[in-house]
């Protein structure tokens, strides 16, 4: 099902996330193919579970070509529970970052370059992977929500942040 995205300003998206600790479940199962759907139909490059009202940490993330972002690198689809961020270098790399929860707008973030993540899989199932350039800012930006973090709380120039048919006329995507 198709759920409601909470915007910006809702107070539900500023919450620290609580970690699952039950897997295997209906409601599990259902949150996810929710959250896939969900972000699918909104031509989302990934989802956090609180941007649905869902206040657990978990995101989803994972697209074979997203209008949004037509530039990006295919990322497999991922399931990633109670994730945690290893940063692989200090290097920061400044890109253009939207999100279905500020619809409408686009900033200039820094954000790591190259990065582990880890986390359990829909089943409860341990896993890490390596993560660079957009794939890790997809990582980065998703796994910010389980800690009530919007992306315009890391822009440090706001006049590389507005409205996105002001920023790139013609272009909608902000790329």
């Amino acid at each position: 099902m198709i759920r409601p995205i909470l915007r910006m300003g809702d107070p539900r998206l500023l919450q620290v996330s609580v970690p699952v600790t039950e897997f295997n479940t209906p409601a599990l199962d259902e949150l996810l193919a929710d959250m896939f759907e969900t972000m699918h139909a909104a031509d989302g490059a990934g989802l956090a579970a609180p941007q649905i009202g869902k206040n657990v940490r978990v995101v989803i993330f994972g697209f074979d070509r997203n209008e949004r972002y037509p530039d990006a690198p295919a990322i497999a689809p991922t399931v990633l529970i109670n994730p945690t961020i290893e940063p692989l270098t200090e290097v920061l790399e400044d890109g253009w970052e939207g999100c279905l929860s500020v619809p409408g707008l686009r900033g200039v973030v820094p954000r790591i370059l190259r990065l582990r993540y880890s986390g359990l899989d829909a089943k409860g199932k341990a896993f890490s992977r390596e993560a660079e350039g957009f794939h890790a800012r997809v990582v980065q930006h998703e796994c910010d929500h389980l800690d009530g973090i919007l992306y315009p709380m890391r822009v440090r120039d706001f006049s590389r942040f507005g409205y996105t048919d002001v920023l790139f006329p013609g272009n909608d995507r902000g790329e």
